[in-house]
């Protein structure tokens, strides 16, 4: 493994984040606007980012290691995991502030997070070997409900849901599988074989297949949704730690933690079909990846140099890099509805 996963020494970090510092500067006309959060793992703090001057606005205080971001079905909220802890911070985006903390106990180390169009919020619960579903609030008090469905896994750590709603599927990191959950009936369909170390995973847009990346064994793996049969499996770059499927649903993309890198997959044919180099080292430490809604860029966390680094889909580059806080991983975007219609 690359250990932590191959911390850097404090020199090469240093000298990484000052060779990209000003590309921060650089921003190009015709960006998007609206806020770019990221949850600051190494200090306990959700930075808000304009994505229109590339400046951080605000930064507030999280729970414990602050990891994987949801945003509300209406755009207004965040909830970000406390992977520390047991609890799930509630930010009003607009007004940059915490309004409510939603415990999870019994249930433990919250990190990989969705929150659903019908208003509940759903995290792997690793310390837990489980998944914990949330609900809206409700009654005049507005108290939230849990639920948990075991994986009886060891390390759920992050999750993908069927657009339907009707099943979750969970990469269990130690024990190399995804557990595939009914949601209707709360419980545990079947435990997919999935490479050494399974960890990114993403859903396509029609639901057909769930894509999982096998970050040790350097491989995507691509299963039916429905029949649950393993459709192909596929070499990627070194430590696919994250995936992502464009919001067309024509590009699946790994973050390849090992080479600083994007892989870039054809969803219809399931071949590779590129490279998208970011930084070109793995000591920035890039993991979670995350596309605009439109699709035309992708935000990427480069936890080494503390940066988020902007690529431009269309060019296939690094278009700028924003400063986060310590440890920048986790990514939730929301775009201004007048930029939007654009």
């Amino acid at each position: 493994m690359i250990g932590k996963y191959l911390r850097a020494s404090s020199a090469i970090v240093l000298l990484a984040a000052c060779s990209l510092s000003g590309q921060n500067i650089a921003a190009e006309t015709g960006t998007m606007s609206g806020t770019l959060l990221v949850g600051n793992k190494g200090e306990d703090s959700l930075s808000f980012i304009d994505l229109a001057t590339g400046e951080e606005i605000a930064r507030r205080d999280t729970g414990h290691l602050p990891h994987e971001i949801a945003i509300s079905p209406d755009g207004k909220l965040a909830a970000i995991v406390s992977y520390g802890g047991e609890s799930i911070d509630i930010f009003d985006i607009a007004a940059m502030e915490k309004i409510e903390t939603v415990s999870l106990s019994p249930a433990r180390r919250p990190h990989g997070i969705l929150w659903l169009d019908d208003g509940r919020i759903m995290a792997t619960t690793e310390g837990s070997d489980s998944v914990t579903i949330v609900s809206p609030p409700s009654g005049e008090a507005q108290q939230r409900q849990t639920r948990m469905i075991p994986t009886g896994q060891k390390g759920s750590h992050m999750i993908a849901v069927a657009p339907d709603k009707s099943r979750a599927f969970v990469t269990n990191m130690q024990s190399g599988t995804v557990s595939v959950l009914d949601l209707e009936q709360m419980t545990k369909i079947k435990d997919l074989p999935a490479g050494a170390v399974p960890e990114g995973l993403a859903v396509t847009p029609d639901g057909e297949t769930v894509w999982i990346a096998d970050r040790s064994g350097d491989m995507l793996r691509v299963f039916d949704t429905q029949s649950l049969e393993e459709l192909a499996t596929i070499k990627t770059g070194s430590f696919p730690i994250r995936v992502a499927i464009s919001p067309d649903g024509g590009t699946a993309v790994t973050s390849n933690l090992g080479d600083g890198a994007l892989g870039l997959f054809d969803v219809a044919t399931r071949k590779p079909t590129g490279e998208i180099m970011v930084s070109g080292s793995a000591e920035a430490l890039q993991v979670t990846i995350l596309f605009s809604p439109d699709g035309k860029m992708l935000y990427v966390a480069e936890t080494g140099p503390d940066m988020i680094a902007e690529i431009d889909m269309t060019a296939a580059k690094v278009s700028r890099r924003f400063e986060a806080g310590a440890d920048g991983d986790g990514l939730g975007i929301i775009i201004d509805s007048d930029a939007a219609k654009e």
